[in-house]
């Protein structure tokens, strides 16, 4: 592609007056604006990212149209320098903060449990304690040392000066009764 294609006709006096007059911008705007947006479109690959930045990089360029200085470079070199710059900024901010569509939100449900599996685990914890509140005071206690304590069967065996083989009994037998009654209640 030669630069005389890529060039305006009146270019520089389009620029010229594209600080004042809004027309003349405009003119400037629908000539570049396709080929800005598809090198945008190129490097982003979003839609309506490229949108936004073509944008964002159209408004660079209007703010500053009246620094551009044609004996340092073509104007379409100053104007994709701006587009280049536009989208480093953009990359390098997305590099740092990874941001997800609201449509992979959706499909990925979050690690917080739904309402319903609150309402089941309350459900199922009430069941429980009230099955605990029908053992007899020592296996209670067992229970309770092991489950809520977090104790090893030979330490509770010390605790409760009974054997280790009689701990293990214990809370076989209690943990059987507490699995029977919250069959029994779920049934």
């Amino acid at each position: 592609m030669d630069r005389i294609a890529v060039m305006l006709p009146d270019e520089a006096t389009l620029i010229a007056r594209a600080t004042t007059d809004l027309t003349a911008f405009a003119a400037i705007y629908d000539h570049y604006f396709p080929r800005v947006y598809n090198y945008v479109r190129y490097r982003v690959g979003d839609a309506q990212t490229s949108d936004d930045l073509t944008a964002q990089i159209f408004e660079r360029v209007m703010a500053h149209i009246g620094t551009y200085r044609s004996q340092r470079a073509p104007f379409a070199a100053w104007l994709f320098a701006i587009a280049r710059n536009t989208l480093n900024d953009h990359l390098r901010v997305q590099k740092r903060r990874r941001w997800l569509s609201l449509d992979a939100l959706r499909q990925h449900p979050g690690d917080d449990p739904s309402p319903d599996e609150i309402a089941m685990r309350n459900q199922t914890h009430a069941a429980l304690l009230s099955a605990v509140a029908d053992l007899s005071a020592r296996e209670r206690e067992i229970i309770a040392l092991k489950f809520g304590a977090g104790l090893a069967n030979r330490m509770i065996a010390e605790v409760s000066a009974l054997s280790e083989s009689n701990v293990g009994v214990i809370l076989y037998r209690a943990i059987r009764k507490l699995r029977d009654e919250l069959n029994r209640s779920e049934a």
